[in-house]
């Protein structure tokens, strides 16, 4: 019988822990859908039925398996195309890296994704010039089949939230400024980062 209230009680533990960690980002999707935000009501980036972004890819860096969860914690934004990143390409890299900064002593809670759809490694000089883009090999793998796009994948910039889930994506030729409102929006309801310990620099 002590065995057995130890069990509850240690399920209910977890329970509360569960709920306690997740309340946050519950918050924040309910305060982004109701509009219950300051100033602007509407957002800029394009809402998608939240699911979590499943598959796996291999790192541009060592060819080790990379998962989502990975960056569990943080808020990502995710772009899909080729290595060899013609204007197009670099311009969404140029604008990930300046909406991050734009964040400020919330950038670290932010993390910036490329998924490499040709198996092509970009230049070195380009990996250089955006330094802390994490950089995936997902050519044939089954994490870019659950990247949805209106046309090409090329098109977006894609927002995934700290646990996981693939939630907005941004338009084609995005509006960095209107871009970095809805991350800082987001930052400011959502402070699961903080609840899971990890504000943590790269």
């Amino acid at each position: 019988m002590a065995n057995e209230s130890g069990l509850k009680k240690n399920r209910r533990t977890l329970i509360l822990l569960f709920v306690l960690l997740c309340a946050p980002i519950i918050a924040s999707y309910t305060l982004y859908f109701l509009g219950v935000r300051p100033g602007d009501t509407v957002n800029y980036g394009e809402l998608l039925e939240v699911k979590p972004l499943a598959g796996s890819a291999l790192n541009q860096a060592d060819q080790t398996i990379f998962r989502i969860r990975q960056l569990r914690g943080k808020w990502v934004m995710v772009m899909v195309d080729s290595g060899k990143c013609d204007d197009q390409c670099q311009k969404k890299l140029y604008y990930m890296r300046q909406v991050r900064l734009t964040q400020h002593k919330e950038k670290d809670r932010l993390e910036r994704l490329w998924l490499i759809d040709d198996g092509e490694a970009p230049a070195p000089e380009l990996v250089k010039e955006f330094d802390g883009m994490v950089l995936i090999n997902a050519k044939g793998s089954d994490l870019l089949p659950e990247i949805p796009a209106v046309g090409s994948q090329h098109d977006h910039i894609y927002l995934v939230d700290p646990i996981g889930n693939l939630m907005m994506r941004f338009p084609k030729n995005p509006d960095p400024a209107q871009m970095a409102k809805d991350i800082k929006r987001l930052l400011k309801v959502s402070q699961l980062e903080h609840a899971m310990g990890t504000d943590q620099k790269h």
